[in-house]
């Protein structure tokens, strides 16, 4: 089923049911008929009808390697490949969590930096053995708890459990002073996150200011956040703890980086398989045996060829140093993404969010809890932004006063847009950040070993985001009304 069944679905209730010609209708544009030529004649009316998804990213995702790969024999070496995810990562980290923003319509201008914030606690908290009170100052610290506690309330008067127990987990993690360590901070950068996720989607659904205005505030306001944490000119250093810098640094072993492939192609084959045979039993339109063998062999082909080739000894001094398997941050981020998409596809909550997105109005008329449902997506942004944060920061093995600020936002931004999600709301899936964090990676390494400065890159990237936007803007005129 569609994104957009999805949400005609909620919205019409129970009627739905009922209406066998209006479902009828609705399932007849879904790309399941049980032949390749039923669903490819149904792709391309979709297509028509100005829903091409992913299509775009992917095609420019082609068009792109071929290109730099005819302009620079570094491009496609392994080393480079292996930088490349490392590079797109913390981008696609973030962009995964804005998916859900901009599902809704809405926009998250603070992602950037309020990540800033998440890695500056955890670097604080690192380098001053779990000392917070003692790094930041009585003043600060008592503000810093009394913000994690107004976080939690705030969740708490719109029954967003989750929230609050994860802001006063942080509380709680800085008020007893636990000792440094590395896992413990990643929970407290998290934590932090989604505090600053829930006073966000409170100020935007509850108080009812725009979240571009809410946002941009709070943009100025964490990149000050950011400055009085780790002080002018100061750096707070990361590289000496094992955990925190193999993040972004270090590999997987060899037989990890393999038993990774199998669970990846393994479980993309039993959910693919069982949702075939799922649709089958209830009766609806499912697609072509075929079709879904086709897919699960071309995926396990990919995988595989990739993961060999990271087990293969990448280093420039192959004498000297062994340097072999998948990084550590690919497990990372197919996790987000399947767990994402599961929450997006699969739950009630991803229906509502799809609803929401879709029409508002409606899915309140359907029993919907829209101030809930819009304030969680920030709090959701936030906590993977804080993800984000932390591959940020492994990367470069420290935090500075500019975490988060730069291009962060933008790319991350321009990555979900990219990648197909739409800027209007209702139509977008988590792959798409993915697709188009790996877009803009790929222009900015690409362009980098062509010796092009950043101002091309940003030239480039905003021509690109620029594109996708217009096409998103083309694609949604030609829809049908009411979808």
């Amino acid at each position: 089923m569609s994104d957009n069944d999805k949400v005609s679905t909620v919205q019409d209730g129970p009627a739905v049911t009922g209406a066998s010609t209006t479902a009828g209708s609705d399932f007849s544009r879904d790309s399941t008929q049980r032949s390749f030529s039923g669903a490819g004649a149904d792709y391309v009316a979709r297509l028509r009808g100005g829903e091409l998804g992913a299509l775009p990213a992917l095609a420019g995702l082609v068009f792109l390697l071929v290109v730099f790969s005819l302009l620079s024999e570094s491009f496609l070496t392994l080393n480079n490949v292996a930088n490349l995810l490392s590079q797109g990562a913390g981008t696609a980290l973030i962009a995964m969590g804005l998916v859900f923003v901009l599902l809704l319509g809405e926009i998250d201008l603070a992602a950037g930096t309020g990540s800033g914030v998440c890695a500056a606690v955890l670097a604080l908290h690192y380098t001053q053995g779990g000392n917070l009170l003692g790094a930041m100052g009585i003043k600060v610290f008592v503000i810093f708890c009394l913000l994690l506690l107004v976080a939690a309330v705030l969740a708490a008067v719109t029954r967003l459990w989750a929230g609050a127990a994860v802001s006063l987990l942080g509380l709680l993690i800085a008020v007893i002073g636990v000792p440094a360590n590395a896992y413990l901070e990643i929970l407290l950068a998290v934590c932090v996150g989604t505090a600053i996720g829930c006073i966000t989607g409170f100020l935007v659904s509850r108080v009812g200011i725009p979240s571009f205005v809410v946002t941009l505030a709070l943009f100025l306001a964490w990149g000050g956040v950011v400055l009085q944490l780790v002080g002018v000119g100061g750096t707070l250093g990361l590289s000496d703890s094992p955990v925190l810098f193999a993040v972004a640094n270090r590999n997987l072993p060899v037989w990890a980086s393999w038993l990774l492939f199998a669970i990846v192609a393994g479980g993309f084959a039993v959910l693919s398989l069982e949702r075939q045979r799922s649709r089958v039993r209830k009766g609806l339109v499912a697609s072509p045996t075929g079709l879904v063998v086709l897919k699960i062999v071309a995926l396990t082909v990919v995988t595989a060829l990739a993961t060999y080739a990271m087990t293969v000894n990448r280093s420039p001094n192959p004498r000297l140093l062994t340097v072999t398997g998948v990084p550590w941050v690919v497990p990372i981020v197919i996790a987000v993404l399947v767990i994402g998409t599961f929450v997006l596809d699969r739950t009630t909550y991803g229906r509502h969010v799809y609803a929401v997105g879709g029409n508002a109005e409606a899915a309140r008329r359907a029993g919907i809890d829209v101030r809930k449902i819009r304030m969680s997506v920030f709090v959701v942004s936030s906590s993977i932004a804080a993800l984000g944060a932390v591959v940020y920061s492994s990367k470069v093995g420290s935090v500075d006063p500019q975490a988060g600020g730069g291009n962060t936002l933008l790319f991350a931004v321009g990555a979900a847009v990219i990648g197909g999600t739409s800027l209007f709301g209702g139509r977008g899936r988590v792959r798409d950040a993915v697709i188009g964090a790996a877009v803009i990676a790929i222009i900015e390494n690409g362009l980098g070993l062509l010796n092009q400065g950043a101002a091309i890159v940003s030239i480039v990237t905003g021509l690109v985001l620029l594109l996708a936007a217009s096409v998103d803007a083309i694609s949604r005129r030609r829809a049908p009304a009411g979808r």
